[in-house]
């Protein structure tokens, strides 16, 4: 293969696997993968790749694609990468060159990069030496024999030139300054279009990206829902260059005196973003500040940005870990690890900004809420983490996890050298040593807070997501409602939720005698009340949840953390007839709340808007685009621009009836009736398990409620002796509860402990308390196939964990999707208006 380049193509080409490594055949195109330079001009990737068709005469093909499968992936990453795809798609139809877009998402999943790379001449893709591109990289020279060219479209001074990372501006600067000299104000030249185009078959259909709804696209794949789109920040080429072109007519001038001040909303440029994923030339941004004479803004555009991309260019496999430090701050870190810490944050107090401290707090919801955080201000917030975390292991962890979550810079090297600055990287150690740090430079928020105008800072922070300051209600404080509820409450949105019961929580209940003992039914069905002594609690709805989605997986993490949720490490076993034990039911994680399953409940409503024993019957239109609820009582609420529904299918479509096509659909949706049965005895101790799944018979379920963890254990009540009694919750088969729904509580009391004495065995022996009811819509037949369920022109949205999946993953799942969904109409349909 001839690849032979011009001088200023040939300094920025890596050979990842060169063609005189690999007998790989003649190929059918010159294949350009587009990821990190989503732009059609100042692209010395694409100008590579045209170099190489035209010197082989083989057609280009230009493949540019959307993943699910990135690190924290989300609609925000989702909405601005596909905004730049669109841009450029249509970019290089104006050149007359053909891109071929892929999107993966339900029903359009493939490993479409490794069979094009496979049929290829030659792979030509761009240097971004940070995850997930390395080891899609590495992956792929495992996979495919074709020659792999990598090209530097993001650094004035490409990786090939400097032979190290260096840890030091000045010695950076030093060594590179020739280089950038000579480059800097050189205009660049796009390559004339003067090869042919490939047009053969493709393994996906052609994608047209120029008047596809992204909110319908988006909602098709498996992202993190819960990360709102920037509504001021959008996408793509064009917005990147309005967004300079207006910096550099009102602040690139005045940058040197303003650049560190992160309450002045217009001292920095704010086009990282697009430079990370190549929307803007760094070329241009360069070529256009050397002509403004704007030294201060290139040495922070050239030398730092540049650095770090070296740096994570070198050490590509430590920057996510201490090792990405130098080893003197890496040492004295470790050794002041014992030192005593200000407070322990878990992960959620962290991403919600709950710490308490002003400043921090103020940093974070820069992030949450917009996607960026002011540089000056990232210093602080990233050093503040060790004096509030364990070990600075875990700090740096963190740091990474939030910042790359939340900033749609995230995960650019220029992003990962801010966050390892904080751990010394790119510093020098400092003397004396401090508590926690070392020599690692301290944080001081009180200086940072003397030095920055905090309320000045906190009104551009809180400025909201989108202009319309929408009213949202929620109907029902179950666990799908309150998880949307909490996600919208989190952008600053006005949210109020509605429950018809005196507690949240639905189905995540947990009864307790002082609360409930004159209570004739419980949400849902039926109870049946025998004397139940005032410290007793059962959860006589959902026994545990598991956690196996990583979207939930990390609140679960940090609920343990937190303190009132654990996991529950019973042991459970599978009875079969006559109640012998016939598998161990160990294989998997569960957790319970403590010190009942309720905490979780309390946990995601306790800064909400609740409105408990209200029971919403019907909504009333009003205008075009609000919505008034009216309850039971006749009373009317509102107005609001939003409603969501997280009721069981049959209230849900009552509400649903009239307004939109989504009744039906609920309608469908049936649900299956469960019997509960809560009992105090003393005639079980002698099972050698916690809790078991029953294949035959009346019931399905039972478990020592007593012994999950943090649940009190009995003692002498008004005198009379309990100590030596458990809590046992028994669940009825849906088949059974279904044939026995209107009996008595008395009568299914019976014959729940009849059966129970049947599958174990023993008698109940001395059953001082018992207590049952029924959950008429308790699990799901055929549960619809989506998270939840929207329509967009009416405003109204439907959750539950008859979405998606029953169990209380799926619930918190479900609420996350309609929250999302919610959010996009806010934020991306919105500014397409």
């Amino acid at each position: 293969m001839d690849h032979s380049l011009p001088t200023h193509l040939d300094e920025r080409l890596r050979w990842l696997v060169r063609p005189d490594q690999t007998r790989h055949g003649p190929g059918e195109f010159v294949l350009y993968w587009m990821h990190n330079a989503l732009r059609g001009h100042d692209n010395p990737a694409l100008d590579v790749a045209i170099c190489l068709a035209r010197q082989n005469g083989l057609p280009l093909l230009v493949y540019h694609a959307l993943s699910e499968d990135y690190p924290y992936a989300s609609d925000r990453f989702h909405s601005f990468m596909l905004q730049g795809h669109r841009d450029v798609q249509r970019e290089l139809t104006d050149r007359g060159i053909q891109s071929n877009f892929h999107l993966q998402r339900d029903g359009a999943r493939g490993p479409h990069l490794r069979d094009l790379t496979r049929r290829a001449a030659v792979l030509v893709t761009e240097e971004m030496p940070v995850q997930p591109l390395v080891g899609w990289m590495q992956r792929l020279t495992v996979r495919t024999t074709t020659p792999i060219a990598m090209v530097d479209a993001s650094c004035i001074v490409p990786v090939p030139l400097v032979g190290h990372a260096y840890a030091n501006a000045n010695e950076y600067r030093d060594a590179t300054e020739h280089f950038y000299h000579q480059r800097v104000g050189v205009p660049y030249a796009d390559q004339p279009l003067d090869v042919d185009l490939f047009d053969g078959s493709m393994p996906f259909p052609a994608f047209d990206l120029q008047d596809a709804c992204l909110t319908s696209l988006i909602r098709k794949c498996r992202v993190d829902h819960s990360v709102a789109p920037v509504i001021d920040t959008p996408g793509g080429s064009r917005a990147g260059y309005a967004r300079w072109d207006e910096f550099k007519a009102n602040g690139l001038a005045d940058y040197s005196k303003r650049r560190s001040n992160a309450a002045d909303h217009r001292g920095s440029s704010r086009i990282s973003s697009y430079l990370h994923f190549g929307m803007v030339s760094p070329f241009r941004i360069a070529r256009e500040a050397d002509r403004a004479g704007a030294q201060d803004y290139l040495d922070e555009l050239l030398v730092w940005r540049e650095m770090a991309f070296h740096y994570c260019f070198h050490h590509p496999d430590a920057i996510d870990s201490l090792d990405g430090i130098p080893v003197w701050a890496k040492e004295t870190l470790l050794q002041h690890v014992d030192d005593d810490r200000q407070k322990s944050c878990s992960w959620e107090t962290l991403s919600r900004a709950n710490t308490g401290q002003p400043l921090w707090d103020t940093c974070q919801q820069s992030l949450l809420k917009h996607g960026e955080l002011h540089h000056s201000a990232r210093m602080t917030w990233g050093k503040l983490l060790l004096p509030w975390v364990p070990t600075p292991g875990r700090a740096l962890q963190l740091a990474i996890d939030l910042n790359h979550r939340y900033a749609l810079d995230g995960g650019d090297p220029s992003s990962y050298g801010g966050i390892l600055w904080c751990f010394g990287q790119f510093d020098q150690p400092v003397e004396p040593e401090s508590k926690v740090f070392g020599r690692v430079r301290a944080a001081d928020p009180d200086h940072a807070e003397a030095n920055l105008n905090l309320a000045q800072f906190q009104q551009i922070v809180d400025r909201p997501i989108t202009p319309l300051a929408p009213r949202i209600a929620i109907v029902g404080a179950g666990m799908a409602g309150l998880t949307a509820g909490r996600t919208l409450h989190d952008y600053g949105l006005d949210v109020t939720v509605f429950e018809k019961s005196d507690k949240v929580g639905g189905r995540i209940a947990t009864v307790k005698a002082v609360a409930d003992a004159d209570a004739k039914s419980d949400r849902d069905g039926k109870t049946s009340i025998e004397g139940l002594h005032p410290a007793l609690s059962f959860d006589h709805g959902a026994q545990y949840f598991t956690a196996r989605d990583s979207r939930f997986c990390r609140y679960v993490q940090s609920w343990i953390q937190d303190g009132f949720v654990q996991p529950w490490l019973g042991r459970m076993v599978e009875l079969g007839l006559g109640g012998k034990v016939i598998a161990e039911k160990m294989d998997t994680g569960r957790y319970v709340g403590v010190p009942g399953m309720d905490q979780v409940a309390k946990h995601l409503a306790a800064d909400l808007n609740v409105r408990l024993e209200t029971n919403v019957v019907d909504l009333l239109r009003r205008g075009d685009s609000q919505w008034a609820l009216v309850d039971a009582a006749g009373e009317t609420h509102g107005e609001f621009d939003y409603v969501i529904v997280n009721a069981t299918p049959v209230q849900s479509s009552a509400l649903m009836s009239g307004h939109s096509a989504m009744a039906t659909q609920i309608a469908a949706c049936d649900m299956k009736p469960t019997w509960a049965l809560m009992i105090q005895t003393d005639g079980l101790k002698s099972l050698d398990f916690d809790a078991a799944f029953i294949n035959d018979g009346p019931l399905s379920w039972i478990a020592r409620d007593s012994a999950k963890p943090g649940r009190m254990n009995f003692g002498q009540p008004d005198g009379g002796d309990t100590s030596g009694t458990e809590a046992w919750v028994l669940h009825a088969s849906n088949l059974w509860s279904m044939a026995h729904i209107d009996d008595h509580p008395e009568m299914v009391t019976d014959e729940l402990l009849a059966a129970l004495q049947q599958v174990t065995g023993l008698a109940p022996g001395n059953v001082v308390h018992a207590l049952a009811c029924c959950w008429r819509d308790a699990v799901p037949v055929d549960p619809i196939d989506r998270e939840c369920l929207w329509d967009a022109a009416a405003r109204l949205g439907a959750c539950g964990d008859w979405c998606g999946g029953p169990r209380i993953e799926g619930a918190f799942l479900s609420g996350v999707s309609i929250a999302g969904e919610v959010l996009r109409h806010l934020t991306i349909d919105r500014r397409a208006t």
